[in-house]
Parts: structure tokens; C-alpha cells; sequence
């Protein structure tokens, strides 16, 4: 059975079908291995009343060999219809077509948050002194900005058609190589800040995170960034004015290039982030970075309106070590977390989360953290899971 919403909330069966994607390059390894851990988490914490029923649906490497299509339409009508899936990383096409397999899923299914928590785990080596200090959660909004994919090539007719159109009917006078140049547009509208700050709000009241970040661009971007804080502030004032008024809730936004600063000198100052597409890139990556790498770093696509949501590993495919049993699943395992808990099964996600820091305390990681670790113990991936499982049933 799939997953429902009545009256704003999931109705989740006790034995629930989850899609899911396998995924290219290292996919298959982390998949069988997230899968593992989850079905053990999901029997540990309910005594075997509830489970995951694993349907596969098909996108990417595997897709096209299969049925000739890199994202088939079934796929998409599948996560429609169960609300809740979960993906490996997929390969980018090579050549016209779709662009990004990740960007296509996000737009088509309008799953408008990338919702990136970022929490360290003691027994991780950090760059930094203070890891512990770093708990934030990242709501990068999905739909627009320069990765709304509008774009034309320089020394194409579109391209002169658009330049055209920007100096004759626009009076734009300051493209300096207009013959040379590519354009894009950055589309950034009220309702797409709304309904992403509204989340990142909702979300921090609900987890009990009193500050909410705006970052942007606006000095410069005055009417697509700053926009997106003016509106952001608007949102907040309109719809939270008793949790602004006592105390439970504050707003506050910084530059982005300030806030990329900010984070290694005070990241204590910052919970919850809402942000555009482009800058929520760079600060999710580095923000990971601080707390041991994109190999343990989470990540869903949510819209929190219909209830539909991919959870999905953050990073790439990584052929170069496909079947060799050394990749890190974590990525994908705590993204699968993140969907535990949004289903609100929180046992569940509490046994993995607690495990994993218990083997990282020992010095129980792939070879990517291990080596890093004073004490530090690599295994291959496959053991890791099976580590993993062995650390909750105690």
C-alpha cells in the first residue's frame, strides 16, 4: 500500500510499498546496502508490526538500457502515486535531451525544497575545531533561479535574437561582448520564496529551531535575491506574527558570501537556512565539507503542499569505484533517515543514526573517513551495513 494525504497529514500503513531508484555507477552497492540497514532498523523498533515493501522503478543508466528512455513516464506517475521514494545518484545524458535527471524529477514532480540537514558525528575527523557546533538545516529552493535551465549559446540565432530583444526593445547598453556572449535568465518569483520560506519556518517551529537565515545576493541581484528577502520577511511578518512577537521565532538574513565566512567563524549562529537554488549549492556542499565530506551528507526533495518527497544520496555516481566494495552507503542511509522521520517513523531512524556514531567512535567507517580517523578501521561497504546492523541489534 502507498502512502496517502488526508486533511494535511500522511496516512502511512504499518507495510508500506516505497519506489525506489537504484541508481547508476556506485547506486547499486548503496542501494542493497540502505536497504538492508533500513529493513533491520524498521524490525528492531517495531518488533516486525511494520516494514518496507521495496518496489524498484527505473531512471538513468539502467532505464535507458532497459526501455531506450532516461526517465520513463511510469516512474514519474509511480512517485506521484506512492508520494514517497528514495534514489541512488544518476548519470548526466550525454548529449540533447534532458539535462539533468535530478533537476528533471525536482521540476516535473514541483518538489520546490532541497532540504539538506547537516549535523557532525563524533569520532568524524572535521577541518575545523569545533564540529559540534555546526547544526543547521538547509531549505535551497528547487524550482527557479539560473537552474530553471532558461539559456541560450553564444553565437546562436537565440542568442542574437535575445540580445536583440535586450538593447532594442529593453534599452540594456551593458553587455559588453554581445557577439561572444551566452545569456541566461534568473527567474525568482513571490509565490516560489513564499511556499519555500513558509517550509523553512514551519519546519523550525516545528523542531523547536528558533532561528531562521534568508541568504542571498540582494546588494547586487536587487530584484531576484533581494526580492527573495524582501518577500521572505513579508512571508514571516504576515504569517508568523505571534511566534515573531514572543520569542519563539527569529529572521534574520546575511549575504551570502558573508554567510559562507560566517559559518566557519560562528556557526553556532545559524539553524535553519532558506536560500536560492545556486547559493543553496555551494552552501550545502561546504557545510558538509565542515562536518566530514558529501559522503555523509543528506538530502531530500520535498513539496511539503502535496506530501510528495524523494529522499536521495547527495552525491555523484562515481564510476571510478563502482564494484569495488569501497563506497561509502551513509549519504544514501541517513537520507533514507531523513524519510523515516518524515513518515514519522523516528524509532526507527533514531536505532541508524545512533549506530552510526557508535561505529564512527570506534573508528568503523569506508575507507573515505577511516583514513582520516586516528583510530581509524576502513572496511568495505558491504561490511559496513552489516556493521551497522550488528551495532543496533545491541
Amino acid at each position: 500500500m502507498y502512502i496517502t494525504k488526508q486533511n494535511g497529514q500522511l496516512i502511512v500503513p504499518d507495510n508500506v510499498d516505497i519506489p525506489f531508484i537504484e541508481g547508476d555507477g556506485v547506486g547499486a552497492e548503496i542501494t542493497a546496502v540502505c536497504q538492508r540497514v533500513v529493513n533491520a532498523a524498521v524490525n528492531l523498533a517495531y518488533h516486525h508490526e511494520r516494514s518496507i515493501i521495496w518496489q524498484e522503478v527505473l531512471a538513468g543508466g539502467k532505464a535507458h538500457a532497459q526501455t531506450g528512455e532516461w526517465l520513463p513516464s511510469s516512474t514519474l506517475q509511480t512517485f506521484q502515486d506512492a508520494l514517497i521514494g528514495i534514489k541512488g545518484p544518476l548519470m548526466t545524458p550525454v548529449g540533447g535531451g534532458i539535462r539533468s535527471l535530478n533537476v528533471t524529477l525536482r521540476q516535473t514532480l514541483d518538489l520546490y525544497v532541497c532540504q539538506r540537514p547537516v549535523r557532525w558525528f563524533r569520532g568524524v575527523e572535521s577541518p575545523i575545531k569545533h564540529p559540534e557546533d555546526v547544526d543547521m538545516c538547509i531549505f535551497r529552493e528547487n524550482a527557479e533561479d539560473i537552474y530553471a535551465g532558461i539559456e541560450w549559446k553564444a553565437g546562436t540565432p537565440e542568442a542574437q535574437k535575445f540580445y536583440q530583444f535586450l538593447h532594442e526593445q529593453m534599452g540594456v547598453d551593458k553587455v559588453r561582448f554581445p557577439e561572444t556572449s551566452s545569456f541566461g535568465v534568473k527567474p525568482v518569483s513571490r509565490q516560489g520564496t513564499e511556499r519555500l520560506v513558509r517550509s523553512a519556518i514551519e519546519y523550525a517551529l516545528k523542531n523547536n529551531k528558533r532561528k531562521v537565515t534568508l541568504v542571498h545576493k540582494g546588494n547586487i541581484m536587487k530584484y531576484t535575491e533581494g526580492g527573495f528577502r524582501e518577500w521572505g520577511y513579508e512571508l514571516a511578518r504576515n504569517e508568523f506574527a505571534d511566534a515573531l512577537a514572543n520569542g519563539q521565532l527569529e529572521i534574520n538574513d546575511c549575504i551570502c558570501d558573508a554567510f559562507l565566512q560566517n559559518t566557519l567563524l560562528k556557526p553556532r549562529e545559524y539553524q535553519v537556512i532558506a536560500t536560492l537554488n545556486l547559493n543553496g549549492d555551494y552552501i550545502s556542499d561546504q557545510l558538509a565539507a565542515m562536518v566530514g565530506g558529501i559522503g555523509i551528507a543528506p538530502g531530500a526533495n520535498i513539496n511539503y503542499n502535496t506530501g510528495c518527497a524523494i529522499f536521495e544520496a547527495t552525491h555523484g555516481i562515481a564510476p571510478d569505484i563502482a564494484g569495488k566494495d569501497i563506497v561509502n552507503p551513509s549519504s544514501l542511509i541517513l537520507s533514507a533517515v531523513m524519510m523515516l522521520e518524515y513518515i514519522g517513523w523516528n524509532e526507527a531512524s533514531l536505532l541508524i543514526t545512533n549506530a552510526m556514531e557508535q561505529l564512527f567512535q570506534q573508528g568503523i567507517a569506508t575507507i573515505d573517513l577511516a583514513r582520516f580517523m586516528e583510530n581509524g578501521h576502513p572496511v568495505g561497504t558491504q561490511a559496513f551495513g552489516n556493521a551497522l546492523v550488528e551495532e543496533m541489534k545491541k
